[in-house]
C-alpha cells in the first residue's frame, strides 16, 4: 500500500477503497503484510481494545520505509500507562473551560483575517491556515513570527511525495523550533499550555509541543478549507445553514464525518492474537483503521455519501475513539463553528472564483484538504 489517493469526488474517500471488505489484507509500503480496517464497528473495536498497541516500534506505516524512532513526549504514540500520565497532565490544559474562554479571541482573529481578504482571495492563505495557526500559537506559548517555519515544516512532515530523509530533516526543524521556545520558557514562564508542562523534561515538552503544534494546525485548516469547498459544492446544505445558524454545531460534525481528512488511516499493531470479524490478527501484525470509509458506512451512517448538515453524527470517529482520542476536539469544534460562521455571515454572495475542477487537492498528503482555494463574493 503506497496510499491511494484517486478520488472520482473530491469529498469522497479514494476510490481504490470503495469495495474494501471490512477487514482486507494489505502489503505496507517496507513489504510487510497486515490488514485495513473499513468499516465503523471493527474500528471502533480496534481503537478501543488495549490489545492494539499504538507504540512506534510496533505499528507500519503506510507511505514509509522505515519507521522513525519514538520521541520522547510524543504520547500518541504510547500505550497505558505511559501514556495515561501524558494524557492526564494534557487533560488538565485542555479543560472545556480554557477552551471556551477562547472563543472570544477566536472570534475576533477570524474578524481580523476576514477583514484583510480583498477578492479574488485565497481563502486557504487567507483565512484558514492563519486562524489555526494564529490560535494554536497563543495557546501554546509560541511566538507567531515562527508560524511561517513550523507551517513550512509541518507540512513537509506530511508529503509522502517528499524524499524520507527530507521528511526527517523538517521533523528536526520542528524540534528545533521547540527547543527555542522551550528555553524561553524555562528563562520566563508564562500563562500558556507549554509553559504549564515544565515539570517535564525539555525533551517531552518539545515532543509533547510538536504534537501540538502539527495537530492543531494542520488539520483544523484543512476542515475549514475542504469544509468551505464543500459547502460551496452543496448549495442546497449552504443555502439550509444560511436560513438556519442555529444548525452549525450539527453542520461541523457532519463535515467532520463526511470528510474525514486523515487520509492514512490510524495505526495500530496486534500485541497478541486477537479474533476480529472471523478471522485471527496474528501477534504483531499491524493494523490499518480508515477512518474515511468506517464514518462512511452504511450500516451506521443511512445514505453516508451524502452531506446531511441535519443528520444525526452521533459516533462518528473523525476525531478516533478510545484512550487515544483526540486531545484537542473541544478546541478544534469552536474553531471551526466560529470559523465557517464569521465566512458566511461575512460574505452571504460567497462562491468559487474558479471551476471546481481547479481547486487543487492535497492528494498527496497525509491530511487531505485544498492547497487552494480561490473564492470571490
Amino acid at each position: 500500500m503506497t496510499g491511494p489517493t484517486t478520488r472520482e469526488n473530491p469529498f469522497d474517500p479514494p476510490a481504490e477503497l470503495s469495495a474494501t471488505p471490512p477487514l482486507s489484507r494489505l502489503r505496507f509500503a517496507d513489504g510487510s503484510l497486515g490488514w485495513l480496517v473499513t468499516d465503523h464497528a471493527t474500528a471502533r473495536f480496534v481503537l478501543s481494545d488495549d490489545r492494539f498497541s499504538a507504540r512506534m516500534d510496533l505499528i507500519r506505516s503506510p507511505i514509509r520505509t522505515t519507521e522513525p524512532a519514538q520521541v520522547p513526549g510524543a504520547f500518541l504514540f504510547m500505550d497505558p500507562p505511559e501514556h495515561t500520565g501524558y494524557r492526564r497532565l494534557l487533560t488538565a490544559q485542555f479543560t472545556l473551560r480554557r477552551m471556551r474562554a477562547l472563543e472570544p479571541r477566536i472570534a475576533e482573529l477570524a474578524t481580523r483575517l476576514l477583514d484583510e481578504l480583498t477578492r479574488p482571495a485565497d481563502l486557504v492563505r487567507g483565512f484558514a491556515l492563519p486562524l489555526p495557526s494564529l490560535v494554536i500559537c497563543e495557546l501554546l506559548g509560541v511566538p507567531y513570527a515562527a508560524h511561517e517555519r513550523f507551517e513550512r515544516a509541518s507540512h513537509a512532515l506530511v508529503d509522502p511525495a517528499l524524499p524520507e530523509p527530507e521528511r526527517d530533516a523538517a521533523g528536526e526543524d520542528l524540534f528545533g523550533l521547540l527547543a527555542e521556545v522551550v528555553a524561553e520558557k524555562r528563562r520566563s514562564p508564562g500563562d500558556d499550555l507549554l509553559s504549564g508542562l515544565l515539570e517535564l523534561s525539555d525533551d517531552e515538552v518539545m515532543g509533547v509541543g510538536v504534537m501540538l503544534l502539527f495537530a492543531g494546525h494542520e488539520t483544523t485548516a484543512n476542515m475549514l478549507g475542504l469544509g468551505t469547498f464543500a459547502l460551496l459544492r452543496h448549495p442546497a446544505q449552504l443555502a439550509l445553514l444560511r436560513a438556519n445558524p442555529d444548525l452549525i454545531d450539527g453542520a461541523v460534525e457532519e463535515l467532520l464525518r463526511h470528510l474525514s481528512i486523515v487520509q492514512y488511516e490510524v495505526n495500530r499493531a496486534a500485541l497478541v492474537d486477537v479474533e476480529v470479524a472471523g478471522q485471527v490478527i496474528a501477534k504483531g501484525d499491524p493494523v490499518l483503521v480508515s477512518i474515511p470509509l468506517a464514518n462512511r458506512d452504511p450500516s451506521r451512517f443511512p445514505d453516508p455519501a451524502a452531506l446531511d448538515i441535519t443528520r444525526n453524527t452521533s459516533g462518528h470517529l473523525a476525531f478516533g475513539h478510545g484512550v487515544h482520542q483526540c486531545l484537542g476536539q473541544q478546541l478544534a469544534r469552536i474553531e471551526l463553528r466560529i470559523g465557517f460562521s464569521a465566512l458566511l455571515s461575512r460574505f452571504p454572495g460567497l462562491r468559487l472564483a474558479v471551476p471546481p475542477e481547479d481547486v487543487p487537492l492535497r492528494t498527496g498528503r497525509g491530511i487531505y484538504g485544498v492547497d487552494a482555494l480561490p473564492v470571490t463574493w
